[in-house]
């Protein structure tokens, strides 16, 4: 009789081990969007949520209960990325439309808008301190700006393709940025200096983050893998494999234990960032998903998606 149990057991397990997210940990699902979720965030608060669109919107959501608060209209073209500040009182967005705005986070109101790249704005990230903006765009660039003015500090060329994600390092030290030429790059932040470039992914990167101490940086692709690399060696330490689609978001969560990551084959997952092992996988949407986000106390991710949905998951350890 032990013997049968610890056999269904073990056929109820995914891949001997790697269980799978139980169903009732979908927590919610948020809808209003007319066009894909294309990026999502978490207030440093924890009590907001910020999503973007194909349908030209940024929408903030009660995070606690899922109510939709406001719907934030300015753009005339795809919104593709999304950041709140460091203090939780601004939002700052990229567009195809080859606009970054920032938008008061709680009245919602446009507070700056910023015109300097050529073709299509993809990605937008706030320094540590608030005071600085990078962006990435269809031209290849990296951009640097004055959070506060708008005005552009530098560009930084390197990559020969879209530049997909940008962020800063946890110290605004160092900018990683990872293009569609299969690359990523880290930068100096202050004089814009190429220091690192990363090149064993086989196909074009999607997403770049830093681990919270700043020691890692993850990347997804369209290989259909994580990349975890040491940030100041270059050196790659892990390839993270299960994903059947594109890994198209990648987050750390605040503590740095827990990776996720989102992809074309319609899922969430989750891993061990030290030893690579998945450690969940969660399913639910029925398209894409475009962006994942750990909540700041590490206990929920939100994900958006093609499915124009937003979900939030218990995922307390």
């Amino acid at each position: 009789m032990k013997y049968l149990l610890a056999v269904i057991l073990l056929l109820l397990s995914d891949e001997y081990g790697q269980c799978q997210k139980p169903a009732s940990q979908l927590l919610q699902t948020l809808t209003g969007h007319t066009g894909w979720v294309t990026a999502v965030a978490y207030g440093p608060a924890g009590n907001q949520i910020v999503s973007c669109s194909t349908d030209k919107t940024l929408k903030i959501w009660n995070a606690h209960t899922g109510k939709l608060t406001q719907t934030l209209m300015g753009h005339s073209d795809s919104v593709r990325s999304v950041h709140f500040s460091p203090d939780g009182r601004r939002i700052a967005s990229a567009s195809y439309d080859n606009s970054i705005k920032i938008w008061d986070a709680l009245t919602g109101r446009e507070l700056l808008t910023v015109m300097g790249h050529p073709n299509r704005a993809t990605s937008v990230n706030f320094s540590p301190n608030g005071k600085q903006i990078v962006s990435g765009d269809g031209d290849h660039h990296v951009k640097v700006w004055d959070g506060d003015t708008g005005k552009e500090r530098m560009t930084l060329p390197g990559h020969t393709d879209y530049v997909m994600s940008v962020c800063f390092s946890p110290d605004g030290k160092r900018i990683a940025s990872g293009s569609l030429d299969t690359t990523a790059k880290i930068w100096d932040a202050q004089t814009g200096r190429e220091l690192l470039t990363l090149k064993e992914h086989t196909h074009s990167i999607w997403s770049i983050g830093f681990r919270p101490d700043g020691k890692r940086i993850a990347s997804g692709s369209f290989d259909k893998t994580v990349k975890v690399w040491d940030s100041k060696t270059g050196r790659e330490v892990l390839t993270l494999t299960g994903h059947r689609g594109t890994v198209t978001s990648v987050h750390y969560s605040p503590n740095g234990k827990r990776l996720t990551s989102g992809s074309f084959d319609n899922t969430v997952k989750i891993w061990d960032p030290e030893s690579g092992r998945e450690q969940l996988t969660l399913r639910g949407h029925s398209h894409t998903v475009t962006s994942v986000s750990f909540s700041p106390d590490g206990k929920r991710i939100v994900s958006g998606s093609r499915d124009k949905t937003l979900k939030i998951w218990d995922t307390s350890e």
